[in-house]
């Protein structure tokens, strides 16, 4: 399997957060959701994996470095998420390419998703489900039809940022400067050429914003007993409260006497002494 990880975006709605760190490296219960991704796609078969960068490129390079499966893309302008593809194209031998955006956790199969590709026979083939906050996929007959509202006889799904694309395809990107997929994948859709892969059911959240990525370890780790994941490498104080969920990363300082609540600390960050926090995202430095 080749792929291709989406991992150059600005993160803007994650901003004070993405200005110290981009977002595909965000810590996930502490682990880099790169590095959770890269994982899922190894687990499924994968091999050869295109990741661009370009905001905060050299942190993205060295979370990559180790791993020979993954050819680093550095792009100096904003291409986009077709823009990125075309320029990877190089890389790609003929069939289809994998494509994940580096900003989503999920528990999708990405082999089931794969095989459905390959017996509908389109171009395309996006993994669907419906979520209503994000649905403006348009569906009709098992295939995508279009995007925006729905029309007669359609039903609307959420994109989960997952998808299979023939290389043949991104041909029809143009060569230089920033192109939006979906543009492309309108066009293919009028001819009938973009399938739909349900995966309704599964385990997804978008850390778009600082609520959907403390609302991800809210699920991941209150939805059935709450609980605190805190690195072993974390350094606690005495009387220290930890009350709902959390995660308190490698070389972070708790400081004595610390109430905590539904909070994630991010590695190396210190929390002073008798402090109280609720619903936080706590940096270095901060």
């Amino acid at each position: 399997m080749q792929a291709m990880l989406l991992a150059a975006g600005l993160g803007t709605r994650l901003r004070p957060y993405t200005l110290v760190r981009p977002k595909p490296l965000f810590p996930v219960c502490n682990q880099p959701l790169l590095h959770l991704l890269l994982d899922k796609l190894t687990a499924a078969g994968g091999g050869r994996t295109v990741v661009n960068c370009h905001h905060l490129a050299g942190q993205i390079a060295s979370a990559a470095a180790g791993r020979p499966e993954v050819i680093l893309q550095h792009e100096e302008e904003v291409l986009g998420t077709g823009g990125g593809l075309r320029k990877a194209m190089e890389h790609f031998v003929d069939g289809p390419v994998l494509v994940m955006n580096g900003d989503i956790y999920h528990d999708i199969n990405l082999s089931g998703l794969l095989a459905a590709h390959a017996a509908g026979g389109c171009a395309v083939t996006l993994a669907l489900h419906d979520v209503p906050r994000f649905n403006t996929v348009r569906v009709c007959g098992g295939r995508v039809c279009g995007f925006g509202q729905a029309q007669a006889g359609e039903t609307l799904l959420a994109f989960t940022g997952i998808h299979v694309v023939e290389r043949e395809v991104l041909v029809r990107i143009p060569a230089q400067g920033f192109f939006h997929i979906i543009d492309l994948y309108e066009e293919l859709a009028q001819a009938g050429q973009v399938g739909c892969a349900r995966v309704d059911g599964c385990f997804w959240q978008d850390i778009g914003t600082p609520t959907d990525y403390l609302d991800l370890h809210r699920r991941l780790l209150a939805e059935k007993t709450p609980t605190w994941e805190i690195s072993a490498q974390a350094k606690v104080g005495a009387g220290a409260i930890f009350s709902g969920w959390g995660a308190v990363g490698t070389g972070a300082v708790i400081g004595a006497g610390a109430r905590l609540s539904r909070c994630i600390v991010w590695e190396n960050a210190v929390i002073a002494p008798g402090a109280e926090l609720a619903d936080q995202i706590v940096l270095p430095g901060c």
